[in-house]
């Protein structure tokens, strides 16, 4: 899903892999990053723990925004994306919680750049060499996701029937970007 973030001027490209092999995920991403030039700035993150594409929207939007006003915690945006998708101020554990590993089979990524045919190029690049085709869809809440992200993003049964009755689904989308932006308020 290409997106146009107007307060910074950039594209974000928000999608994932289905069925990756991961032996070594820094290798994974070392091999992954070589198709990246430096135009464009990408992350890998682990799809079980990503809330929709809103939750990686949200995160990017807080990392640019964070650079721009000169509030961002790390020296880069891929590792301010992280920490924001993360909602964790250290770096080391925001890889352990949302960093892709070993076991991360469905992997989310995000591509930042200024130019829109380079963001597409990247992801073109990207995909031919971990060997999959782009999918959406690992992005998409499911019923084993939702207790995962539950879990990892410490939110309750009562809060999320607090934000919404009806539609747990997006409650649980509300409390990730809401934890995620109130990492800016801390300091």
């Amino acid at each position: 899903m290409l997106k146009y973030i107007e307060e910074a001027g950039k594209y974000v490209e928000l999608t994932g892999f289905r069925n990756v092999s991961i032996k070594n995920s820094e290798e994974f991403m070392k091999v992954a990053r070589e198709a990246t030039p430096q135009k464009a700035s990408i992350q890998f993150l682990n799809a079980q723990l990503v809330a929709t594409w809103q939750h990686l929207y949200f995160a990017v939007l807080n990392a640019l925004l964070a650079f721009k006003n000169q509030r961002n915690i790390s020296k880069s945006v891929t590792m301010e994306v992280m920490l924001y998708a993360s909602a964790q101020r250290q770096i080391r554990k925001a890889i352990q919680l949302i960093g892709i590993k070993r076991a991360s089979a469905n992997v989310a990524i995000v591509i930042v750049g200024a130019d829109i045919d380079f963001v597409k190029a990247v992801l073109s690049a990207v995909s031919k060499r971990v060997g999959v085709e782009p999918d959406e869809t690992v992005l998409e809440l499911t019923q084993e996701k939702t207790k995962s992200i539950q879990k990892a993003f410490g939110i309750r049964a009562e809060e999320l029937e607090a934000v919404n009755k009806k539609n747990a689904k997006q409650a649980l989308v509300s409390l990730v970007i809401e934890r995620t932006a109130l990492l800016s308020t801390q300091l």
